[in-house]
Order: C-alpha cells, then sequence, then structure tokens
C-alpha cells in the first residue's frame, strides 16, 4: 500500500496509470533514503494537500511555489503557507505588504492560506517534500515528473491563471499554452529580490479582474 495519500479526484486528469507508476516509485526513493530517520517536511499525511482541496476541474488559480519550508511546524502542504501559530516566513510577509498595497486588504496576523485554496486556488509547489534544514533537498527526488504533468494538463483545460513568482517558478513558462491561459510573472517576494518588481506587480487586483471578465467570481484575499 502507498505511504502517499493521493487524492482520488486527481487520478483521472493526470492518469490513472502514470500516477500508480509515480506513486511507486517515490515510495520506493523514500523507503530506500531510511525517512524515518530524517524529518520530512510537510508531514507525509499533508505531502498532497493543496491537490485534496481543490479538484481538477475547478482550480482557477495557480500559484507555484519551490519548495517547502524546512524547519519544524512550518510547511502545510500549500505553497508560501505556514500553520497558524508559525512565524510569517519574510517571502509571505512581503506577499502580504503587496496585498495591502493593491487592495488594501489588512497585514494577516497568521499565514495559514487555506481559505485561498478553499476559492479553488492550487497553492503548488513543484517540489513537495524537503527534509529538515536542507532547502532544495529533494529538488532532484523527482517531484517535478508529476508537477510538471498539473501544469501542463491545467494548461490543457485552459480558462487557468498561472502566477509565477520568481526564475523557478518561470521556468515552467514552456509547458503553459498562453493562447488558451493567462499568466502572470514577477520577480520572487523573497527579500533578495522583492524590490525587484514584486512590488507594485498587482497581481492580487489584476486575478480579480480576469476572473470577473471570464464570469467567475473573484477571490476574497483577506484570510480567515
Amino acid at each position: 500500500m502507498n505511504i502517499f495519500n493521493f487524492p482520488d479526484t486527481w487520478l483521472e486528469p493526470l492518469g490513472k496509470r502514470f500516477c500508480i507508476d509515480f506513486l511507486n516509485e517515490m515510495e520506493s526513493k523514500f523507503l530506500k533514503s531510511n525517512t524515518e530517520n530524517i524529518a520530512i517536511f510537510p508531514p507525509i499525511p499533508s505531502v498532497f494537500r493543496a491537490l485534496e482541496l481543490v479538484h481538477f476541474n475547478e482550480v482557477k488559480v495557480l500559484i507555484l511555489g519551490q519548495d517547502p519550508y524546512h524547519g519544524f511546524g512550518q510547511a502545510n502542504g500549500l505553497s508560501f503557507s505556514v500553520n497558524k501559530e508559525i512565524m510569517i516566513p519574510p517571502s509571505l510577509k512581503n506577499i502580504f505588504l503587496e496585498l495591502k498595497d493593491d487592495l488594501n486588504i489588512p497585514i494577516s496576523q497568521h499565514g495559514d492560506l487555506t481559505s485561498w485554496a478553499q476559492q479553488k486556488i492550487l497553492l503548488l509547489n513543484s517540489v513537495l517534500t524537503v527534509e529538515h534544514g536542507k532547502p532544495n533537498s529533494h529538488q532532484k527526488l523527482g517531484w517535478d515528473k508529476l508537477t510538471n504533468k498539473i501544469i501542463s494538463r491545467l494548461s490543457q483545460r485552459g480558462n487557468m491563471i498561472f502566477v509565477l513568482w520568481g526564475n523557478s517558478a518561470q521556468k515552467k513558462l514552456n509547458l503553459i499554452d498562453d493562447k488558451e491561459n493567462k499568466i502572470l510573472s514577477a520577480p520572487h517576494p523573497s527579500p533578495l529580490s522583492a524590490y525587484r518588481g514584486f512590488f507594485g506587480c498587482k497581481h492580487f487586483s489584476e486575478i480579480n479582474k480576469i476572473l470577473i471578465k471570464n464570469g467567475s467570481s473573484e477571490i476574497n484575499w483577506k484570510l480567515n
């Protein structure tokens, strides 16, 4: 039995055989690396939480992150998001600053973005796991085979908004059909790059304008 609780609603869109083969391959890699002696984030039950919260057919927006936070208690399976009791990381602070500047939404006292996911935003990382204290430690584990497939299939489905912040996310541009989807790109919200164009990008208001134009409901960006 696979250690990962992959959501059934994504099996058909991605291809059941592809998913089964991929999950078996990843399980083998995790067991070989003796994960019981290594802290892996997010906890295994939360690895596919982004997919659990949004059905393939209902995704409106994809906000692509790189890999999960690597500190204890931080990663909760959603890109850029942390659990409510955790200090807000610098990149997420900058996201909240841009949100305030763009739509005058008060800066949240917590960093749990679950309410965004509940409004059909897929908060997906390119790499879905990481070792404690080692950023990018699972970059070559093979997660991109799955996440690239997700991006490609959503692009083929069309009527999507893809939000690509930073060079890592923008490397996925070749997977997206820009005639059938909207692409919003900006520098990463990290303190190292936010002042190079992330601040002032106004992506949050732009997303809502696109959704309204497409006859869809806008996002309430204020966190619950």
